[in-house]
């Protein structure tokens, strides 16, 4: 029960705590109210930058959600083409996070990272579509047990400014394993073949627990 109410944080999330401590040691000062306020967002900060544990299934045969947030897109696309993978076929699936999400990324299934591609770019509001072609976004290149090519895009939003990458190139990945995570408010994109997907837009997903497709 206490680490619901108290789970531990990312430690992207520790600078951004103190930072907000103490703006609010400085309003108390000046003000009850602006204090109130800054007492406010600094719960608020912790839990945005919250990390909680996720039960994974640990099954190859599935891949799960990288991110908390709403499904907002089930389609059939061209790959990146940051990749090179404009000329292959790939389903889709994005994720919205929103500010009050947990905002650590995770893989979708078990594998080799083959390829980390950074992009720099603009901040567009990331629930739209020119997001994943214009904004500042992170690309995974992951090769599963199946020997598919799954792609994790991390892309920043409006109010976003750094994606934090914890992953390297070759790295070998469990199911569920954190590869890194977006500040404030932003979008999750997996590209994958040879899976049927399991959800709708519309849908809550949770990261590392929510199934997303099935072989």
């Amino acid at each position: 029960m206490f680490n619901k109410i108290f789970p531990k944080i990312h430690v992207e999330g520790y600078k951004f705590l103190v930072i907000a401590g103490i703006i609010t040691i400085v309003l108390y000062i000046f003000s009850d109210f602006l204090g109130l306020i800054g007492f406010v967002i600094t719960i608020w900060v912790y839990y945005f930058f919250r990390d909680p544990e996720r039960v994974i299934i640990e099954d190859n045969n599935y891949l799960v959600s990288p991110a908390d947030g709403e499904v907002i897109k089930v389609e059939e696309v061209d790959g990146p083409k940051e990749l090179s993978l404009e000329n292959k076929k790939f389903k889709k699936i994005s994720i919205f996070m929103n500010v009050f999400d947990c905002h650590v990324n995770r893989t979708p299934c078990s594998g080799k990272i083959e390829e980390i591609l950074y992009k720099p770019g603009k901040f567009f509001n990331a629930s739209l579509d020119k997001a994943s072609e214009d904004n500042e976004r992170n690309y995974y290149k992951i090769k599963d047990f199946h020997n598919n090519d799954i792609i994790v895009v991390q892309i920043a939003g409006l109010i976003a400014r750094r994606i934090v990458c914890e992953s390297t190139k070759d790295q070998d990945l469990n199911q569920g394993d954190r590869i890194g995570m977006i500040r404030f408010g932003s979008r999750a994109d997996v590209y994958y073949e040879n899976y049927e997907p399991l959800v709708k837009v519309g849908q809550k997903a949770i990261s590392g627990e929510t199934l997303l497709a099935k072989k």
